[in-house]
């Protein structure tokens, strides 16, 4: 999950919730605004929506041949 800027700069940042014993409840995102606690630090590493929608269809893109390589190579194992 990447923290998102809008158009507007709000940040839409990432957030998890887990139980007390530490199993995962849920994740969603907060919005941050200019001016809020937190919002400087989040902002360095914000990508818009578009440059996140980008990353992801590369990532799609390059897991591709990531998962051919790694059928190729669990079909080596299991013919042995």
């Amino acid at each position: 999950m990447y923290v998102i800027r809008l158009a507007d700069g709000t940040l839409r940042v990432p957030q998890s919730l887990a139980s007390e014993d530490g199993r995962l409840i849920g994740n969603a995102y907060v919005e941050v605004e200019p001016g809020e606690p937190g919002y400087d630090e989040w902002l360095q590493e914000s990508l818009t929506e578009e440059e996140a929608a980008e990353r992801q269809r590369r990532w799609a893109e390059e897991n591709d041949d990531l998962e051919r390589e790694f059928l190729a190579f669990k079909a080596d194992q299991d013919g042995d």
